[in-house]
């Protein structure tokens, strides 16, 4: 591991600091206070697995596992006890996948042009600015189109991300019709033989039509230029929000036909990074990146091992 790894995996062993104590350290302390699985010992560890927000069918996969285990392997103390468990844990957090491994990707395409969705509040700005300055550090050329154009505060916001990224970025001028900030994005992308567009789009009230409509436009316009454009919709959700982000992901995703991946953001200040594996099963949808942190390079790939290790380091 380099020292950039090394640094990258404190960061975001850091971040899940809230969810290892929450689920790891609540199941140790469950182990060394009992030692013993029977029925009690099982309804505390459930309520544990559901209280980090991993969900009650993965919960209940995990009971059931654990007690097969049990019966089958034994156990002879509180130590191989608490290995038990936290195999079975690691398993399914393993389980877990993206297909970025690495900002350094080969897009096969260029422009390649990344959708970023999400309701308001969720830390979309802050993650289209992370994302734009990782690219960057790989080498990519990044140019981000700011089309949320109903708020004036996303629009400067966004301005500034783009200076501390070092990167270029389209705003509304003379309209405030976002389509057509994404369709000139996209169209100076191609004739600047750009690696990587980000367009940013409004992110208020996700259950109402009329937005969902414009999102569709958005993309239907973006087309004209790049046919298969966007390659990819990542939908910001705020880890915090629990149940409420996976019925964010819902309405987006029948809104647009599909999306490719989430940015999972706030996972520093949330004991609930169990939501990881929930939206990951429930939605069969990958995440793709995580916020660990405010910091310009606290968003990660996520890592399903890195992501392992961080949780269960003792």
């Amino acid at each position: 591991m380099s020292f950039l790894d090394k640094i990258g995996f404190k960061k975001l062993k850091d971040g899940l600091f809230k969810t290892k104590d929450n689920l790891v350290g609540k199941v140790n302390r469950l182990v060394n206070a009992r030692g013993i699985i029977d029925d009690e010992f099982l309804s505390e560890l459930e309520e544990i697995l559901i209280s980090s927000d991993i969900g009650f069918d993965t919960a209940e996969a995990l009971i059931g596992n654990i007690k097969e285990r049990t019966q089958r392997d034994k156990y002879t103390g509180q130590e191989e006890l608490n290995s038990l468990i936290n195999d079975e844990l690691k398993k399914v957090f393993a389980e877990t996948t993206s297909e970025f491994s690495t900002f350094d990707f080969n897009t096969g395409s260029k422009p390649y042009i990344i959708m970023i969705v999400g309701v308001n509040g969720v830390g979309k700005t802050t993650s289209i600015g992370k994302l734009a300055y990782n690219f960057k550090n790989a080498g990519k050329s990044v140019l981000i189109g700011s089309a949320d154009t109903f708020r004036a505060a996303a629009n400067d916001q966004l301005e500034i991300w783009a200076k501390r990224a070092g990167v270029e970025i389209i705003q509304s001028t003379n309209t405030s019709d976002p389509a057509s900030v994404a369709f000139d994005t996209v169209k100076s992308a191609a004739a600047k033989n750009t690696d990587v567009v980000i367009i940013d789009t409004a992110g208020r009230l996700h259950n109402k039509a009329h937005l969902m409509e414009e999102l569709k436009k958005i993309k239907r316009v973006m087309q004209k230029v790049i046919p298969d454009a966007p390659h990819e919709i990542f939908i910001v959700i705020d880890s915090t929000t629990g149940q409420n982000g996976l019925n964010q992901a819902k309405e987006f995703s029948n809104a647009l036909g599909g999306l490719t991946g989430i940015i999972l953001t706030k996972l520093d200040g949330t004991a609930k990074g169990g939501i990881v594996l929930k939206i990951n099963r429930e939605m069969n949808l990958p995440v793709r990146f995580i916020g660990v942190g405010e910091q310009i390079d606290d968003l990660q790939v996520f890592d399903s091992k890195s992501f392992v290790e961080a949780m269960f380091e003792k």
